[in-house]
């Protein structure tokens, strides 16, 4: 059985990692994320740690179930901390903990994998992501209800070329694994590394959303 919650601090371990080889001005050059910089990214992804069940759903109720409103709010308290101390945040909380470890820690494998490529292609630092971590987050990705990846790939049939995978039926959209998950997840930036009849209708509602 996959150990998610280990993936996940993997995960988390190699963001700290990159975090510490920025540079300031890299912190406040915007990401993939709409109207986020890189550190207000960082913030995000730490600012559920330590939080218990209870309270998230209360944060939930509070925000009227609008993920986007509750991740604001949380971004305020956390948008404002600096790169350093974001960094040892993250570093004490590298294993998931609280609303993060729901489901053996796939939500945090996902969140922290899919934002560490916000950064780095923002900042045009790629990487090769480990298989181990991309596979499981490839699947749960359609089932992540802030991502908006099931709806844009209704109808749609998509083919990793440089792994064993795929997804659903119709019009085929091929390219390497991460590209398709960052695409399906709403990133545009991924759009150009794609091909496949079903890509001009993956991009308009990439575009839209």
């Amino acid at each position: 059985m996959t150990d998610h919650a280990a993936l996940a601090t993997a995960e988390r371990e190699d963001l700290a990692d990159f975090l510490e080889t920025l540079e300031p001005e890299q912190w406040e050059r915007p990401s993939l994320c709409t109207e986020w910089t890189v550190r207000e990214v960082v913030a995000h992804t730490v600012s559920y740690e330590g939080v218990r069940l209870r309270e998230f759903a209360g944060m939930l109720r509070h925000a009227r179930f609008r993920f986007e409103e509750m991740n604001a709010r949380r971004l305020a308290e956390f948008g404002s901390r600096e790169p350093g101390e974001l960094v040892a945040y993250l570093r004490t909380h590298v294993r998931p903990s609280g609303p993060t470890s729901v489901g053996g820690g796939r939500i945090a494998l996902t969140d922290a994998l899919i934002h560490h490529q916000d950064i780095r292609r923002a900042l045009g630092l790629p990487r090769v992501v480990p298989t181990e971590r991309l596979v499981p987050v490839l699947g749960f990705a359609f089932m992540a209800r802030p991502l908006p990846a099931r709806r844009n790939v209704r109808g749609l049939r998509l083919l990793a070329i440089d792994l064993d995978w795929s997804h659903g039926r119709g019009d085929e959209v091929t390219g390497p694994a991460e590209a398709l998950l960052m695409a399906v997840s709403g990133r545009a930036d991924a759009l150009p590394e794609l091909a496949g009849p079903g890509l001009a209708t993956l991009e308009s509602r990439v575009r839209a959303s």
